[in-house]
């Protein structure tokens, strides 16, 4: 006896961002320097436009290596003149993905290499069209999700209470990592640095929160001649981003953008001491979007 077989369903584990190309959320302006530029250019275009790197180019205009932020401090940490041209300090070679790439697939090169954008190339080898970065993906994600059917601007309050929503707890790394204001530059670049972190908190001896030092704050430190030996509190910012545990996380990631942060700090209370940090990169690295609404489609594949 033969018959047709009953047909199961394949599960196949997605993310919100399966199926989105590296073009949908790619930034097209890629900011470049001459491989023959000082350090101090350097720096002034980096505050300039805001960038975390720099793309060098060789004579023939040709990518050639990439100075970001981490290694700027490098410098600064080693005492280098700000005359010193940046072919000494770059990283070679650039890290490329191609436009038709996944956005996944961009992902994971960023996270395999530790770095926090990647630029993007034609099918003509060398052909720089773009960068996408955690800002640029996570961007993305908030605007799919602000235009979702199931988003609080489609529903009824009733309805919009049934959705599970994702919280700051839910996504943050846990922990906080500290200086004090008393503590020399060189050791907050040491923290930095060791623990591959984007910026550190600093605090009195009492354990309050002061203020937080970032790379940027690093990098204008150097440019303006700041000694290595001068405390941390000298050069910190504040006030510093808080939000709390049970934030919903459309709403961090909207206050980050809003501030143009890249990082917040999450406390229990207002009044308690932080317990984590939640930053653009955590939200990429989940690979989802501000709530758990379309869960169930993003597994459920009956091709």
């Amino acid at each position: 006896m033969t018959g047709t077989a009953d047909i199961m369903p394949v599960f196949k584990h997605r993310s919100v961002i399966s199926g989105i190309t590296v073009k949908e959320a790619m930034q097209r302006q890629v900011v470049q320097l001459p491989i023959d530029t000082p350090v101090t250019q350097c720096v002034r275009t980096i505050i300039k436009f805001k960038a975390n790197a720099v793309m060098v180019t060789g004579p023939d205009q040709t990518p050639a290596g990439v100075i970001s932020k981490t290694d700027i401090i490098g410098a600064f940490y080693a005492g280098l003149s700000l005359g010193t041209p940046i072919s000494d300090i770059m990283v070679a070679p650039p890290l490329f993905c191609e436009v038709q790439d996944t956005l996944e697939t961009a992902i994971d090169q960023m996270q395999k290499n530790s770095i926090h954008q990647i630029y993007v190339s034609s099918e003509k080898k060398n052909h720089v069209v773009g960068q996408v970065a955690y800002s640029d993906i996570v961007g993305l994600l908030y605007r799919y999700c602000r235009a979702c059917i199931r988003s609080g601007r489609c529903l009824t309050d009733m309805e919009t209470k049934e959705i599970p929503r994702l919280m700051v707890k839910d996504v943050m790394t846990s922990g906080a990592n500290v200086c004090r204001a008393s503590d020399p530059i060189t050791q907050v670049i040491e923290i930095l640095s060791g623990r591959k972190l984007g910026a550190v908190l600093v605090s009195d001896h009492s354990n309050q929160t002061l203020g937080i030092i970032s790379k940027t704050d690093l990098v204008l430190s150097y440019i303006r001649g700041i000694p290595l030996d001068e405390p941390a509190g000298s050069i910190m910012n504040t006030p510093v981003a808080i939000c709390l545990v049970d934030t919903l996380l459309s709403d961090a990631i909207q206050k980050m953008f809003l501030f143009d942060i890249h990082r917040i700090f999450v406390k229990k209370t207002d009044k308690g001491p932080v317990m984590g940090v939640l930053s653009l990169s955590d939200a990429t690295r989940f690979r989802s979007g501000t709530c758990r609404a379309c869960a169930a489609a993003r597994i459920l594949d009956n091709s």
